[in-house]
């Protein structure tokens, strides 16, 4: 299949008129600002289905269909609730904080390729561009627990500090075996490279493992069970947003939830070929039906089943403490994934392209 790769950030630069230009920007920045709120709703609402049906309940079903608009209530409750500082808190870093977090979001979704034309910004350098961006995120985290007066906070701000750096190592060692197979730092590029096969299955020992290691660090990154330790409820209250309320605490909740969704995109991107067709070898007749499928709708697909397997983890595992996750890390996943790298390279550099 022929794809025009045309992002909106290519689009708006041929435009001559400058009222033009301006109305095409402001309207991308209204549709980023639905998409994340919308998705940030939905995802919420599929959390406390999800966990309801785990535990043999209903779940909300009060608010709308089927409770469908709980998350739409919960949202005016929020932005209602009076947004308190604590006594003896930074105020300034208080406030940054949630924006540092929400300001990492943006900027690292803007960059994922949901579908040929449906990119804001394609960047040569795209995956350096997201270990950069997505390590922002860090900060926000880090203010709120300095900023907010609280040890329980503190507390909760350094170990997500030191989790999501440690993992970080882990991701970047996975991410650089689909960047060697596809030759590119360029995510639309690494799509495209899996045209012929998602590097899942033509490299089905190297590609495989990539994708099992970024599980975890992707996991772990967004501080999901069981690697939630920077919240634990049972140990930090609710770790380095126990101090927020009302908009800002809504801030960090949505910044949480989008940041899931952006780091399955980017999984489904490196290693399950974004939003390329399944197909199988020459059965012509199964891939001409594949390729009817819109290829938003394989992105989204892909995307979906990671996030069912991200709250699936969260509902079947026990969190770990503190030692364990660091042993996890250092002694297991950075040794595994220091040798796929190496295997990758070797059947990259060697020609051993049994793969393709």
């Amino acid at each position: 299949m022929n794809y025009s790769l045309n992002s909106i950030a290519d689009q708006l630069s041929t435009q001559t008129n400058g009222v033009t230009f301006s109305l095409i920007l402001a309207a991308t920045l209204v549709g980023l600002v639905s998409f994340v709120s919308i998705v940030g709703m939905i995802l919420i609402y599929t959390e406390r289905k999800i966990a309801a049906h785990f535990q043999c309940r209903l779940g909300p079903m009060r608010v709308g269909w089927h409770g469908m608009l709980q998350s739409v209530a919960d949202g005016i409750k929020l932005f209602l609730k009076e947004d308190i500082v604590p006594d003896g808190a930074d105020p300034f870093v208080h406030l940054l904080a949630p924006f540092f977090a929400i300001m990492a979001m943006f900027l690292t979704l803007i960059i994922i390729p949901m579908a040929p034309n449906l990119q804001v910004i394609n960047l040569n350098i795209g995956v350096v561009y997201i270990s950069a961006v997505s390590g922002l995120g860090v900060l926000g985290i880090l203010l709120a627990g300095w900023g907010s007066n609280n040890k329980w906070s503190l507390l909760g701000a350094m170990r997500a500090g030191a989790q999501i750096v440690s993992y970080e190592v882990s991701a970047t060692l996975a991410i650089l075996v689909s960047v060697m197979f596809a030759g590119s730092l360029k995510l639309t590029d690494i799509v495209l490279s899996q045209a012929d096969g998602w590097w899942i299955w033509r490299a089905p020992v190297v590609g495989l493992l990539g994708f099992i290691l970024l599980l975890i660090a992707i996991t772990a990154e967004t501080n999901r069970t069981p690697f939630d330790l920077a919240e634990g409820e049972s140990e930090l209250t609710a770790g380095f947003h126990t101090e927020y309320s009302g908009i800002r605490f809504a801030l960090f909740f949505l910044a949480e939830f989008v940041n899931m969704f952006i780091m399955s995109g980017l999984l489904a991107t490196l290693f399950l070929g974004g939003w390329m067709p399944f197909h199988i070898g020459d059965w012509n007749s199964f891939n001409q039906v594949m390729d009817l499928i819109p290829p938003a709708v394989w992105f989204f697909g892909k995307v979906t089943f990671i996030i069912f397997l991200l709250m699936w983890f969260r509902w079947t595992l026990p969190r770990l403490r503190v030692d364990q996750l660091m042993k996890l890390e250092w002694k297991f996943l950075l040794p595994v994934g220091l040798l796929n790298m190496s295997l990758a390279a070797i059947l990259v550099v060697g020609g051993w392209y049994f793969f393709i």
